[in-house]
């Protein structure tokens, strides 16, 4: 498995993945306005911009197959993490998580995490920091990591 920052030709490919696993784990638990604000998150536009912005945007490849993908938005906030469903539970998550914090500026790494998955994000090393919220029809448990050796990593 190799990990490389997402290009804009992967871009169809990342927003396929990432709305294939959103609405298997996540859109049954969300209103539609959330199912949207999501479709419109993940489209490849969307993520176009956010290349050109603050945000960096790794992808897990296996047989030149994006089967994963992590943003981490100015260096401190985890803005999205999927694994495509037929490749979870095989420490690709976690590779991606390793990858995108090594990026970090900041010695608190946050994540808005959709409910279901919380569990993951805990084994990697977040924890709960408030009350569950929504915004935009999307659910979420704000979360943090404290990256080990700051100041100065």
């Amino acid at each position: 498995m190799q990990i490389r920052p997402l290009t804009h030709d992967d871009l169809p490919h990342a927003s396929a993945l990432c709305l294939e696993a959103f609405t298997q784990a996540v859109a049954p638990t969300l209103p539609a306005q959330g199912v949207a604000t999501f479709a419109r998150v993940a489209a490849a536009d969307a993520f176009a911009e956010r290349l050109q912005g603050d945000n960096l945007i790794l992808a897990a490849v296996i047989d030149a197959a994006i089967v994963g993908l992590i943003e981490l938005k100015e260096g401190r906030h985890i803005a999205m993490l999927f694994v495509a469903p037929r490749w979870q539970r095989k420490g690709i998550g976690a590779r991606l998580m390793s990858a995108a914090l090594e990026h970090a500026r900041v010695e608190v790494v946050t994540v808005r995490a959709s409910l279901s998955s919380v569990p993951a994000y805990q084994r990697y090393g977040f924890a709960l920091a408030g009350e569950v919220n929504a915004f935009a029809g999307m659910t979420y448990q704000p979360m943090e990591k404290r990256l080990p050796g700051w100041p100065g990593r």
